[in-house]
């Protein structure tokens, strides 16, 4: 089982920039899918980004692309979120999650491991 640890989330202004980061433990981080999900209160959790093991395929939900950025660095076992023109919507937990795959994991059904989540907070 691998360990998922978030960090980098925070209170931010409408317009700002937050960067999350998400470090696992275990020697097999680079060989598999991982994603970002977000759950706003009373709301189920849902996919925000996805990346497969190389870090050549991403995908996006629709509400985040053009925005937010995901990528991978498999030597520091670390993936990120790059978060941009923050939206009062965006405020949620955000969790990062491996895949039981190499491909991009979009469906948290195929998650094979959760971080604890970090908050994002956006103020308008």
């Amino acid at each position: 089982q691998v360990q998922l640890v978030e960090s980098g989330g925070g209170l931010q202004q409408t317009g700002g920039s937050l960067r999350l980061s998400c470090v696992a433990s275990g020697r097999t981080f680079s060989s598999y899918g991982m994603g970002w999900f977000r759950q706003a209160p009373g709301k189920d959790r849902d996919f925000v980004a996805g990346i497969n093991w190389s870090g050549s395929i991403t995908e996006y939900a629709d509400s985040v692309k053009g925005r937010f950025t995901i990528s991978r660095d498999n030597i520091k076992n670390t993936m990120y979120l790059q978060m941009n023109s923050l939206k009062p919507e965006d405020t949620a937990i955000y969790y990062c999650a491996k895949g039981r795959f190499a491909g991009v994991l979009r469906q948290k059904i195929l998650a094979a491991d959760w971080g604890q989540g970090t908050q994002v907070t956006v103020s308008s």
